[in-house]
């Protein structure tokens, strides 16, 4: 883990309240993809924990994307080409990249962002890719053609059906009889218990909220699927976990 201070290389709308931030940082040179970095924000306690979504070793680059959904965030977009945020980072454990027949990458909303250095990660050691995207709606969709660029297959769903397949992600993968070998996948709770019941092998990441960032104050807990008494920091352990691994 690296405190540094990372500068803005761009901070750009892409979709209704999501920006999409570049930042110059050493600590690029040490990222893998699913993890998160967390950043100060001028006036404000608390780090706002963000996910990686994807780096460049060799430029000592990385790419967040962020949605407004309170005064930090707000904050964030005001960031001009040239300015410098205190960042943590990066943090949390990651997606195992290993070659496979198959893989199904499963997002919905701000779930979305980890996905993308995953894909093009599994596809460059040979696997066949098939993603997933949820939003809201047309206007909240992002990175549908980044994802497709990388040579992954496409599909898309929103809550009122303004793009792709009217519903859930998992509506998708029902109507398409989307299968594969591993599943990776970034969302809300209520997607990954889902997903958990479809899936016997592959990995999921949860969302919580953090206060520090780093496991100290215990504030982001998940429990174990056996062992009821044995507690995982989402922040240290996770975000990222085996299939069957957390109790829901």
């Amino acid at each position: 883990m690296i405190i540094e201070q990372v500068q803005v290389i761009s901070n750009q709308q892409i979709a209704d309240a999501t920006y999409e931030m570049v930042l110059k940082a050493e600590m690029a040179t040490k990222m893998k993809p699913g993890q998160f970095v967390n950043l100060k924000v001028e006036g404000f306690l608390l780090r706002r924990p963000i996910s990686i979504c994807q780096y460049d070793q060799f430029n000592h680059t990385f790419t967040i994307i962020y949605k407004v959904v309170g005064d930090g965030t707000q904050k964030l977009t005001t960031l001009k080409v040239g300015d410098f945020l205190d960042c943590m980072g990066p943090l949390g454990s990651h997606f195992p990249i290993e070659a496979q027949t198959t893989a199904l990458l499963v997002g919905g909303g701000v779930g979305v962002p980890p996905l993308y250095e995953t894909a093009k990660q599994l596809l460059a050691v040979g696997t066949q890719v098939q993603v997933v995207l949820g939003f809201a709606d047309a206007q909240a969709a992002f990175y549908i053609d980044e994802f497709e660029q990388l040579g992954a297959t496409v599909y898309v769903a929103t809550d009122n059906g303004t793009l792709g397949t009217h519903g859930r992600v998992t509506n998708v993968i029902a109507e398409q009889q989307l299968t594969a070998e591993y599943v990776y996948a970034c969302g809300p709770e209520a997607m990954l218990r889902v997903l958990e019941t479809r899936f016997e092998k592959g990995y999921l990441s949860f969302e919580a909220r953090m206060a520090c960032g780093i496991g100290a104050c215990m504030a982001c807990v998940c429990k174990d699927r056996e062992d009821t008494d044995l507690y995982y920091r989402i922040c240290k352990e996770g975000p990222v976990f085996p299939v069957g691994k957390v109790g829901f």
